[in-house]
């Protein structure tokens, strides 16, 4: 027997979330299908935690939009709803003399998506703000800072939940069809069962391109490769030197070995890129000398031994290795000609903190029709 439901969100990371709040409180009947035991195991849980101030992205970009967007969003609903964050800003810095004009094109790159609060650091200021700080140029973000996810997520889902949505865990989607009467979902786990559709949101994160290839009638086309860039977290272990978030110049879209600052006042460097061929969260020892170099551009007083394996994530690539970086992929019925579907795809950094404008955004293309 099939039964009929309003909308399905499939994955219950930060953005799927995001997504069935969204829906729940304008009204539809939001049913969350969730592959893992629980919510936000993946790329959501397994990151930095940066609220991104969008000073990276490409001026009209997906991502510059969001992240703009979605950081004031996201800083006024954690205030409002009692999720743990800081607004602890984040200097960027140039260890070298060559990476000066890159770490000052930050300025302009960001006043062309709105954000007008970056300001070039002189060193006395920066010896002064972070006295470990080794720079020859820096560039300091105000609005950038920390959340926690985890809290955040659960703050979702209960605006969902109370909202009248329903959350069903070791639920994964094996695949489905595109029929005359809507879209068709066959779900595995403790209880299978196939479910009709009117709306169906794939937000699934690492495995969106395989769900979507999954159903039937969904053009082939339309739907990208699936890569996958591993990434290594390293916590350290003594006082912690920074106050505030310390990133290198980026290069492309990795924007290097960067200190996080926890809401307790932990450090942790992070991340690495390794492409890898599949979700694989094994921790890989061996990089650690790696990071110990890069840290040590812009910090030459790490201590031997003072890092600790922390954790891996996975990013959800749509552009393989050496390709130019993809932006966000939001696929609504004009893109692939299904009605009621819209497919998510390379939601990576900066997806956490553009979580809420990617709700919206999702709304008004299902509203559209």
């Amino acid at each position: 027997m099939t039964e009929r439901i309003d909308c399905a969100v499939i994955g219950a990371g930060v953005v799927g979330l995001a997504i069935a709040r969204e829906l729940a409180l304008a009204g539809r009947e939001v049913l969350v299908l969730e592959a893992e035991h629980g919510i936000g195991e993946h790329t959501s849980s397994r990151n930095s935690e940066v609220i991104h101030a969008g000073i990276y992205y490409p001026k009209g970009s997906l991502k510059a939009r969001f992240c703009v967007e979605g950081k004031r969003l996201l800083y006024d609903y954690c205030r409002d709803h009692g999720v743990p964050h800081s607004n602890c800003g984040k200097i960027v810095v140039a260890s070298r003399e060559e990476e000066i004009p890159a770490v000052l094109k930050y300025i302009p790159t960001a006043e062309a998506s709105g954000v007008h609060d970056l300001r070039q650091l002189d060193l006395a200021e920066v010896r002064e703000m972070e006295p470990h700080v080794k720079a020859v140029a820096a560039v300091l973000s105000p609005s950038t800072g920390i959340v926690d996810s985890h809290a955040l997520m659960l703050a979702y889902q209960g605006d969902m939940e109370n909202a009248g949505g329903v959350l069903v865990v070791r639920s994964p989607v094996l695949g489905g069809a595109v029929t005359g009467d809507g879209i068709r979902l066959d779900v595995g786990g403790d209880e299978p069962m196939s479910i009709l559709c009117n709306t169906v949101v794939n937000s699934a994160g690492l495995t969106a391109p395989a769900v979507a290839r999954s159903i039937t009638g969904i053009p082939a086309e339309t739907i990208p490769g699936q890569f996958y860039a591993k990434a290594h977290y390293y916590t350290l272990s003594g006082k912690p030197p920074f106050r505030r978030l310390i990133y290198p110049v980026g290069h492309g879209s990795w924007l290097g070995v960067h200190v996080t600052v926890d809401l307790a006042g932990q450090i942790r460097f992070g991340p690495d890129i390794e492409w890898v061929d599949g979700i694989d969260d094994t921790f890989d020892h061996s990089r650690e000398p790696l990071f110990a170099e890069a840290i040590r551009r812009y910090w030459p007083d790490l201590p031997d031994g003072a890092l600790q394996p922390g954790y891996t994530g996975i990013r959800p690539k749509i552009s393989a290795k050496g390709e130019p970086p993809a932006d966000f992929r939001i696929d609504g019925p004009k893109d692939h000609g299904v009605a009621g579907l819209v497919n998510l795809y390379g939601i990576e950094s900066p997806g956490l903190t553009s979580s809420l404008a990617i709700a919206g955004y999702v709304g008004d293309l299902l509203a559209q029709g």
